[in-house]
């Protein structure tokens, strides 16, 4: 068995591509409820390119420049968000992937493997940086 999508995530999915979610909605837990969607149907390297698109287009919507998008950061989470489903039972949903994952609600996490300086740096805001205090682990 694998993960996969609720109707609701499906839904959630098309909302935000439509740049129909608003902004204050928009928080951690749903950038990593849209990370595990992303990642039910597509690899890793596809999902970092669908996320970035949507992320640009949400920014470009708000009329928010694109320069706020984070290149690193989305990259990370969502090989992080990678990771956790594949050490996971398999869910049908991201809030029950996400329940049986809280620590994925922690912002905080990518400074496990990130020191601040790299993390919040411009080269690592416009290029995915690697980490360089500890690696992602991989599946």
């Amino acid at each position: 068995m694998h993960h996969t999508v609720s109707p609701d995530d499906r839904a959630f999915l098309s909302a935000f591509e439509a740049c129909k979610v608003s902004p204050d909605a928009f928080d951690h837990a749903a950038h990593v409820r849209l990370a595990y969607i992303l990642l039910c149907e597509h690899s890793a390297d596809a999902a970092v390119i669908r996320m970035k698109d949507a992320l640009l287009a949400f920014l470009a919507h708000l009329g928010v420049p694109s320069g706020k998008y984070h290149e690193t950061i989305t990259r990370a989470w969502i090989l992080a968000v990678s990771h956790f489903m594949h050490e996971s039972v398999a869910c049908d949903s991201a809030a029950a992937f996400i329940a049986q994952n809280p620590r994925l609600l922690d912002t905080k996490i990518m400074l496990t493997h990130y020191s601040a300086e790299v993390l919040y740096s411009p080269k690592a805001r416009e290029t995915y940086v690697p980490p360089d205090v500890q690696p992602i682990p991989k599946h």
